[in-house]
């Protein structure tokens, strides 16, 4: 017995174990040869740990501090712990400098690079003044539509009481702040300053030579040595950024018709295809490409399209697009959904699809590339039976009758009874989760459950075919569409008088009555019905009334007396 219970701790214990995460970042990923940098290692699900042996760290950095901090937050009945230890860090020379992997917490940082470079000449005309400004552009050289990283630090020794620094207004270049503002501190010619760090995405629209003209800064700076301070009563303090200078060249030659696409990373890539290779006619496939580019905008990135498929027709759904940033670059990204319906069986072939760029990093062209695809579509679910080999093989049975069946073995066979147990409690199990879930299909099931978002691929798919649909003029096909849609939901519905009758919506009746009329009524005049405005949020099934049968077939087909 104490074998078993051994046994069974032990096969339950990766289901019951949370091991914690480690995560090693730092706030910056270049700094100048005497400012500091923290090195912010974080732990996830896990308590606050004891700071790793930083001895690997003595060749290049010298450290300065440490400060921790523990979050926890409750999500949905989930409680999240988040625990910080953040290191204060000095370069001790210039170059690529790397934090090798670090022991926390049970786990292993991932190495980490950090560029460090020599001081500025300008920082020794500047480490005697209580503030002031410094700008810089990385790289200096770009083509036209390319990201640069253009970087305001705003020095300050003491306290602020007060402050605006503006943002820089440029003709001819796109300019977005990137992320929230860094806040640190550094030493300058052997005075300690605040720095408040902020970041620009700037892309020139013309190539030339351009100037980046200065920034201002307006405030009151607060001295904690000057007794007046304690009234708040500060100095105005104003301080001016100096200019930067870049090279924006043009677009290549030799480029050509095609998007120009200056970035530093581009991907695109095609999902959705079946696994198998195999479709079906008439059933759609629900397909998503997506585009993303360091260094782009989603503004600057092509639509995305299917060819024409020979013996399919393609649906395409609403994009959806957005840009974010990692602190430094901007991530443009493109998503195109396609519901491809196969119209004929044989072969569906998707050829390849290119899509060239230029990488600002290499500064040559390069090109994205999704492969061509060859699907094999197999007759309509009404039509020819398809090859047996095309479809899975399936195997049912009863948890119940394999549990009598394991247990009559381990009598026979003397089997021990630790083994009879683990195997007799995963039938219960197995039993458990079976009718957990019939009972989640049944009730999903009923004609008075609402219809939710999470629609399977293939209703999803049907949507946008009839949506496509019911944007032409074509009364048959909007017909046949809104039908087949219905059925991927209620699969008993006979025409679309029964989907009428299954509706709650008056619109949506309306809507399936003017369809009829315009389809069979020898006078077919009026205005065409707006489908697509009465069906966009979906189904709005009817409740089933009281005493009203069930379309589902009873779980059991006889009485039990």
């Amino acid at each position: 017995m104490r074998r078993w219970i051994a046994l069974l701790l032990l096969a339950l214990l990766p289901m019951l174990a949370q091991a914690a995460q480690v995560h090693a970042s730092l706030d910056r990923n270049q700094v100048q040869l005497g400012e500091t940098v923290t090195l912010n290692l974080q732990v996830e699900g896990g308590a606050l740990a004891q700071a790793p042996d930083l001895s690997a760290l003595a060749p290049d950095f010298e450290v300065l501090g440490r400060s921790s901090n523990t979050s926890v937050s409750i999500l949905n009945g989930q409680r999240s712990v988040q625990s910080t230890i953040g290191i204060a860090l000095r370069p001790t020379h210039a170059g690529q400098l790397t934090i090798p992997a670090l022991d926390f917490a049970g786990g292993q940082t991932q190495p980490l690079t950090l560029t460090v470079t020599p001081p500025d000449p300008r920082a020794a005309a500047n480490s005697g003044k209580a503030v002031f400004l410094e700008a810089s552009a990385q790289p200096t050289t770009v083509r036209v539509g390319q990201q640069l990283l253009f970087t305001v630090r705003l020095y300050f020794a003491g306290s602020l009481s007060s402050g605006s620094l503006e943002d820089p207004r440029l003709p001819g270049i796109d300019a977005r702040r990137l992320g929230d503002d860094l806040d640190y501190d550094v030493v300058r010619g052997g005075r300690a300053y605040h720095v408040i760090e902020r970041r620009y995405a700037l892309i020139p629209q013309h190539a030339g030579a351009i100037e980046l003209p200065s920034l201002q800064f307006q405030g009151e700076l607060i001295d904690p040595t000057d007794p007046d301070s304690f009234f708040a009563m500060g100095t105005p303090a104003m301080a001016a950024s100096p200019t930067v200078s870049i090279d924006v060249q043009p677009v290549p030659t030799q480029w050509g018709s095609s998007a120009w696409l200056p970035a530093r990373s581009l991907a695109l890539s095609l999902e959705g295809l079946p696994t198998d290779g195999k479709a079906r006619v008439g059933q759609p496939l629900d397909l998503a490409m997506t585009l993303q580019a360091t260094g782009l905008p989603y503004e600057a990135l092509p639509a995305l399209s299917l060819p024409e498929l020979k013996g399919a027709t393609v649906y395409p759904d609403k994009p959806v697009t957005g840009t974010r940033n990692d602190g430094q670059w901007l991530i443009g990204r493109r998503q195109q959904n396609f519901a491809v319906v196969p119209g004929q069986a044989g072969t569906l072939t998707i050829p390849a699809i290119t899509l060239k760029w230029w990488n600002v990093q290499s500064g040559r062209v390069e090109e994205a590339r999704i492969p061509a695809h060859a699907l094999t579509v197999l007759p309509a679910a009404g039509g020819s039976a398809a090859p047996a080999a095309s479809a899975p093989a399936t195997t049912t049975s009863a948890p119940m009758p394999v549990a009598n069946t394991v247990a009559a073995k381990a009598v026979a066979g003397r089997v021990p009874a630790w083994r009879v147990l683990v195997l007799v409690g995963a039938g219960v199990l197995l039993l458990g989760g079976a009718l957990a879930a019939w009972w989640v299909w049944h009730r999903r099931a009923r004609p008075g459950a609402r219809a939710t978002s999470s629609a399977s691929p293939s209703s999803r798919a049907l949507r946008l075919a009839f949506l496509a649909a019911a944007r032409g003029s074509d009364v048959a096909a909007q017909s046949h569409a809104l039908l087949a849609w219905a059925r991927a939901e209620r699969p008993g519905l006979t025409g679309l008088g029964a989907l009428a009758e299954a509706l709650a919506s008056a619109a949506q009746r309306e809507a399936i009555e003017a369809l009829q009329r315009r389809r069979f009524a020898a006078d077919a005049s009026g205005p065409s019905p707006d489908l697509a405005s009465a069906f966009r949020r979906g189904f709005q099934w009817r409740e089933a009334p009281p005493g009203e049968e069930s379309p589902l077939p009873p779980l059991y087909p006889f009485k039990l007396r």
